[in-house]
């Protein structure tokens, strides 16, 4: 989950109990062009929702400011932490917020390649070095072990993949880079076109391990692209646990990045 869902999953899956395996992605979609809008103003939404250990839906959301720009013959894309949102306990949502504080109002730069296909941070290390600095100030501040013990996980990371962890939200903006979305239809995959949107569903279904239960787990995939841009304006994944001898599931989990209107001054 570290690389595929990026820090806000992260953080969650380590208060609450750890969501299903990831399932082997099949091939990238061909997006028909990558024209982002430049100079336009962008809100980016990142939600995701999972079962706590008392059986409810805790809620976790990072929501960004992007805008892009021309650089050279590629793109640049900035985007800012604007604000985290949770519901879940307060010392849930204290521990949540101390360490992803230090990236609200941080700049993010990354490179995109002309066609989309790939998406590179810029300065990672100095990035991550002045969070992960803020984040041990104000843990030994405040005296929240979590904040401190959270900021050593991240720092134990291998630098690829906290790359990876930092760059998912935006890897999964943008169709081409985008390695989760089906390239075509087939049992599984229904894709539709409405005039420059298309719809890519996927369904996958996973037998859990007997120490997760063991029932069988249905995944629920959709991608709506904006084939003009060439960016996934939504996308929504649900997993379900399938309760045997019936056709009642489970929501375990649900994912959800969304570009929103920018806020207004």
């Amino acid at each position: 989950m570290i690389a595929a869902a990026g820090l806000g999953a992260l953080l969650l899956a380590a208060q609450i109990p750890a969501g299903p395996p990831p399932v082997s992605p099949p091939a990238r979609v061909a997006a028909s062009q990558f024209a982002p809008p430049l100079g336009q103003p962008m809100a980016y939404r990142v939600t995701t929702r999972r079962l706590g250990r008392d059986g409810s839906l805790i809620s976790f959301s990072l929501v960004y400011a992007l805008q892009w720009q021309r650089v050279g013959r590629g793109y640049q894309l900035v985007a800012t932490l604007q604000r985290i949102d949770s519901d879940a306990r307060p010392e849930v949502t204290r521990a949540l917020t101390a360490v992803l504080q230090p990236l609200v109002g941080e700049p993010m730069t990354y490179l995109v390649a002309p066609d989309g296909s790939r998406i590179d941070l810029v300065d990672a290390e100095a990035l991550w070095d002045r969070a992960m600095a803020r984040t041990e100030a104000l843990g030994a501040a405040a005296g929240q072990a979590e904040a401190k013990q959270m900021a050593a996980l991240i720092a134990a990371l291998p630098v690829g993949q906290r790359s990876e962890m930092a760059t998912a939200d935006i890897r999964a903006l943008v169709a081409p880079a985008n390695a989760a979305i089906p390239a075509s239809g087939g049992a599984s995959v229904s894709i539709r076109q409405d005039g420059a949107m298309q719809s890519v569903a996927l369904v996958e279904h996973v037998q859990l391990a007997a120490g997760q239960g063991g029932n069988p787990l249905e995944i629920d995939n959709l991608w709506t692209i904006d084939t003009a841009t060439g960016l996934v304006v939504r996308e929504q994944r649900q997993s379900w646990i399938i309760e045997p001898g019936s056709d009642a599931r489970t929501l375990v989990e649900e994912r959800v990045r969304a570009l929103e209107p920018a806020a207004k001054d």
